[in-house]
């Protein structure tokens, strides 16, 4: 009999989680039924978007189930099959994470089609559902058009860093970006191509921003991608162009917050400048995969998109990934290799 080891959440967290809020348990998996797949996973994905499932109440995903394992991105190797169109050795696609061993239902499985030279960890990533939300969120929310200036805060993050690339490759006027430290600035402009980058850490965001997009100048920003919220969120707001779009998808600055923190105090620049703010989430949108991936896996074929990964060893360190993640310490996509 195959045993699985799986992540489970034992409690909600308030404010930062801690390892006492998760267990680590041992599943004996019972024999494949018809139509059923085995899949030893070789990455899982640890993303933003968890933190909030651990909480309890209403979202656009359900909350984790207390007791239960968690489920998030995965990609692996079928091991045993009883699904035709699921060959043992086929590199899947799935929802099943947080454990090393998956089974299921052939449909919970989608076989991938591999791109010569490119790891399969990064269908996780660049050419995964990451990828796909900075494509989104960029051409479809936020109606990016070439010639246009962007600002994307969190550009050191597998999204933002997707996002800044593809506006640049795309035609974009100026491409700005926020991370964390001086080691993340300098791969983001170095690595990323965006044309300058801000350490949120060296002062006030809505003092540093004003450096690169100065209105007096007509310099402002026509597109805000939105992964952080708060003061970020603010300094844009202040130098938005007349018809600015914001596409907010994520505000990891408050998702430990034990308290609730004040809105924009410039929320006004919305009417003022008739700009449009548009939060969204990629489920919805998953109907555009195949649109992506024809004009975003030949950039990364080509490598005029490059991707980090910070990758994290074995199952029993998932934990220790994610709190690292939502502490920043992640270059791109966060990873737990199997």
């Amino acid at each position: 009999m195959t045993s699985s080891t799986q992540i489970q959440l034992v409690n909600r967290p308030r404010g930062w989680p801690t390892h006492d809020d998760f267990r680590t348990v041992h599943v004996d998996l019972p024999n494949l039924a018809e139509g059923e797949v085995r899949v030893a996973n070789e990455f899982l994905s640890v993303d933003p978007y968890m933190r909030g499932r651990m909480n309890e109440g209403r979202s656009y995903i359900p909350p984790f189930e207390l007791g239960e394992t968690m489920t998030g991105g995965a990609v692996g190797r079928v091991v045993e099959s009883r699904s035709d169109a699921h060959p043992v050795g086929a590199v899947v696609m799935h929802d099943l994470g947080w454990r090393d061993v998956a089974q299921g239902a052939g449909r919970q499985f989608r076989v991938v089609h591999q791109i010569e030279g490119v790891p399969i960890s990064a269908y996780l990533g660049i050419l995964g559902t990451t990828g796909l939300t900075a494509y989104v969120g960029l051409l479809h929310i936020a109606r990016f058009t070439p010639g246009e200036s962007v600002f994307v805060s969190g550009a050191a993050g597998s999204v933002g860093s997707a996002v800044g690339q593809i506006a640049r490759l795309m035609g974009a006027s100026k491409v700005i970006g926020s991370a964390g430290s001086a080691e993340k600035v300098g791969k983001v402009i170095g690595d990323y191509g965006f044309d300058a980058a801000l350490n949120y850490k060296d002062g006030p965001v809505r003092t540093l921003l004003r450096e690169h997009f100065g209105k007096q100048d007509g310099q402002g920003i026509d597109v805000y991608f939105d992964n952080v919220g708060g003061d970020h969120l603010e300094a844009a707001l202040d130098l938005m162009n007349d018809g600015g779009r914001l596409a907010l998808c994520g505000a990891i600055s408050s998702y430990n917050a034990t308290e609730r923190a004040p809105g924009p105090d410039n929320l006004w620049h919305a009417i003022t400048r008739g700009l449009t703010l548009q939060g969204f989430t990629i489920n919805k949108y998953m109907h555009l995969f195949p649109e992506f991936a024809g004009k975003v896996g030949p950039w990364v074929a080509s490598g005029e998109i490059v991707f980090d990964e910070t990758v994290v060893e074995g199952i029993d360190n998932s934990v220790d990934a994610f709190l690292d993640l939502m502490r920043g310490a992640n270059v791109g996509k966060m990873l737990v290799r199997i």
